[in-house]
């Protein structure tokens, strides 16, 4: 029990880390320095810690509510991995739904494509961070919405185009969540880690920014013609099965 508590304690901790990472990223875009101001590193120190305490205080109850098999540590995308998303989405229109969607980078990027984006995250400090920065870009709720939200109990059959930069351990269970919710015209995109059985309609990049395309009336095509393929197979060694144990019945009478 204490090793479970200790890796959801690592967990947490670097979701942390990242999601103070990225404010530092925009910050030190505004206020450039070139040596470090002691009384400067003092307050922005004192800061962090007041934030750590009230993240732990408000977020750590909804983490905890996810299973710890589904639970996936804060990794933003790249900008190549986001510029690969929006090349794989090139021609598409209509509803997007980004599933853990960090600081908002990918539902910004999408927005201004013409999407009408909601972005699912469950880091407080992340929704509060993205929904300040769309609210400072003068960016309308009708094209992005940060909601603070478990998406595994969401249903989303509202959404054609859907976005995942997860981890290689849950993409088999999001598979089944989404091949059970998403219309025959969704396309869904996976960064870095495929769906495991899915045949890919395209992909671009390569390495860590290696982007993959699914096209759900595809996948249900192949996925339904592959357990067609495992029925005749089974069908087919069931008479000689039984033909195998009439021949052992005979043998036994001899």
């Amino acid at each position: 029990m204490c090793h479970i508590c200790a890796g959801r304690e690592s967990i947490l901790r670097f979701t942390m880390e990242d999601s103070i990472e990225v404010i530092l990223q925009d910050y030190g875009k505004v206020l450039p320095t070139t040596k470090p101001h002691p009384v400067l590193s003092a307050c922005v120190g004192s800061l962090l810690t007041g934030l750590y305490g009230l993240w732990s205080l408000f977020s750590l109850p909804g983490f905890r509510k996810i299973p710890m098999n589904l639970k996936v540590p804060y990794l933003p995308s790249s900008k190549v991995q986001t510029l690969n998303i929006m090349q794989l989405l090139e021609g598409r229109t209509g509803r997007l739904a980004d599933l853990g969607s960090g600081d908002g980078r990918l539902v910004f990027a999408a927005s201004s494509a013409g999407f009408q984006c909601t972005g699912f995250e469950i880091n407080s400090i992340l929704v509060a961070y993205a929904r300040n920065k769309a609210s400072w870009n003068g960016v309308p709720p009708s094209q992005a919405t940060f909601v603070k939200k478990d998406f595994w109990k969401t249903d989303l059959s509202r959404y054609n185009n859907v976005t995942a930069f997860l981890a290689p351990g849950v993409m088999e269970v999001l598979g089944e969540k989404l091949l059970k919710e998403l219309p025959d015209d969704a396309r869904v995109i996976a960064c870095r880690f495929p769906f495991p059985n899915w045949p890919q309609q395209s992909c671009v990049g390569s390495g860590l920014d290696l982007t993959f395309a699914y096209d759900m009336s595809t996948v249900r095509s192949h996925l339904s013609k592959r357990q067609d393929t495992s029925t005749v197979i089974l069908n087919s060694t069931e008479p000689s099965r039984h033909s195998s144990v009439f021949m052992d019945q005979k043998l036994t009478k001899l």
